[in-house]
């Protein structure tokens, strides 16, 4: 289908590696497929924020990150748009394709989205997996991170059904690298409480967005995702920085909307 200025930038910006990383000292790319929670943000978005942005800051520089995560895709309608093709087309060898969906496939009144947890969604994933793997490429599989949703009694809930459950159940099957973000967010935002998490969301003036981040917020994802990556040995000790420092906000930037 045609591309819109917007989706021709953002497959520009994705063609490359973040945060001014020179290609030539780039020996591995990390590919991110994924909807808006890891998406790239531009001017007129700001200040919500992918945690497909922040997540460089937690990698060594010869590591690049090629983040194809784009708004309102599920792992159906990603493929049917041709973006995993357009990733498999310059994934090399040693490369990590990062697969993180969920919150779009959820959406039943969508034909073009929706997948059933346990057939479709599975089905559509194995296609990442195969595909990474026909390019001597590693797959890695996140579930996706939870939104902001407490109860009356101050307890912060799941949103997400089956799906995690059934990307955990597909990973073990096919021996694919588990990054369980779903459960790690959840247990981040229930430390947090019902306010605090608000100073990670897009909380604004005149938004209360309660699935989307702000800068502390796609940090504090990235993190995670870091953490995930180390723990299940897809990178080594030495590929991952800045766990435990402080990154600042000020190093997240929106480009141009055109």
């Amino acid at each position: 289908m045609p591309l819109t200025r917007r989706q021709a930038t953002s497959a520009a910006l994705a063609a490359v590696p973040l945060v001014g990383r020179s290609p030539e000292r780039i020996h591995r790319t990390l590919y991110i497929a994924g909807d808006s929670t890891a998406a790239q943000k531009y001017a007129d978005a700001t200040p919500e924020t992918g945690w497909g942005m922040a997540l460089p800051f937690f990698l060594r520089k010869e590591i690049g990150v090629s983040n194809h995560a784009v708004n309102g895709r599920s792992s159906r309608s990603f493929v049917d748009e041709r973006r995993l093709d357009a990733i498999l087309a310059g994934i090399r060898p040693r490369d990590l394709l990062l697969v993180q969906f969920a919150h779009n496939d959820e959406k039943s009144d969508d034909p073009t989205r929706y997948t059933e947890p346990w057939t479709t969604y599975q089905d559509y994933l194995r296609l990442y997996i195969v595909g990474a793997r026909a390019h001597g490429a590693r797959p890695v599989l996140a579930t996706p991170v939870e939104r902001r949703r407490f109860d009356a009694d101050g307890n912060a809930v799941p949103t997400h059904g089956d799906y995690p459950a059934a990307m955990r159940a597909l990973a073990a099957q096919e021996r694919v690298a588990l990054l369980d973000i779903e459960a790690l967010s959840l247990a981040l935002w229930q430390s947090l409480g019902v306010e605090a998490t608000k100073t990670y969301f897009n909380w604004t003036d005149t938004e209360q967005d309660n699935t989307h981040f702000n800068p502390p917020g796609a940090i504090a994802v990235a993190r995670l995702v870091a953490q995930e990556l180390l723990r299940t040995r897809v990178l080594a000790r030495h590929d991952v920085v800045r766990l435990h420092q402080s990154v600042p906000t000020s190093w997240i930037t929106w480009p141009p909307t055109s």
